[in-house]
């Protein structure tokens, strides 16, 4: 799976998916945009859905949960944890959709933030899965739909053409 600027890498019978964009800002912008809620609203999900944020303790051992709704009123939360951020190094975090008939189908995401010449970022996404079949799940939902709309949206942010 990928676009001209992310490359999604999901090998077969691996727990794990790779995501990888660079994108033509500071690790700092980057960074920030990935943890200031007022930053995160204006990118964040498919390009025709309204996200809010009712929780986002951006900390180590901070909650956060996340309310994508569509035109037609349809709302989708997402929850997790967040284990470790390290400014325009890294964050650590769970992610948990919470649509499913059964809790507990939790990923472990490592968002790796490097800075490259010309004030260009390079953010690398190592998602991992509790078994094979969350992972194939998620890649069978779309999600690399809402990953580059997400991602091409971030870049109209960073470049302030949004």
């Amino acid at each position: 799976m990928e676009n001209q600027k992310t490359k999604i890498t999901a090998e077969q019978g691996k727990h794990e998916i790779f995501i990888v964009r660079e994108f033509d800002a500071t690790t700092d912008l980057v960074f920030q945009a990935h943890t200031q809620p007022e930053l995160l609203v204006q990118w964040m999900g498919l390009e025709n859905h309204k996200m809010e944020i009712p929780i986002f303790e951006n900390k180590n051992l901070g909650a956060w949960r996340f309310i994508h709704s569509d035109e037609n009123g349809n709302s989708f939360g997402f929850c997790g944890v967040i284990h470790e951020t390290e400014f325009a190094k890294r964050i650590i975090r769970t992610f948990e959709f919470e649509g499913l008939p059964e809790r507990g189908h939790v990923s472990l995401e490592f968002l790796n933030f490097e800075g490259l010449p010309n004030d260009k970022t390079r953010l690398t996404t190592h998602i991992i899965f509790k078994s094979l079949e969350d992972r194939n799940a998620m890649v069978e939902s779309g999600m690399e739909h809402g990953v580059i709309d997400s991602y091409n949206k971030l870049d109209s942010l960073l470049s302030g053409k949004n």
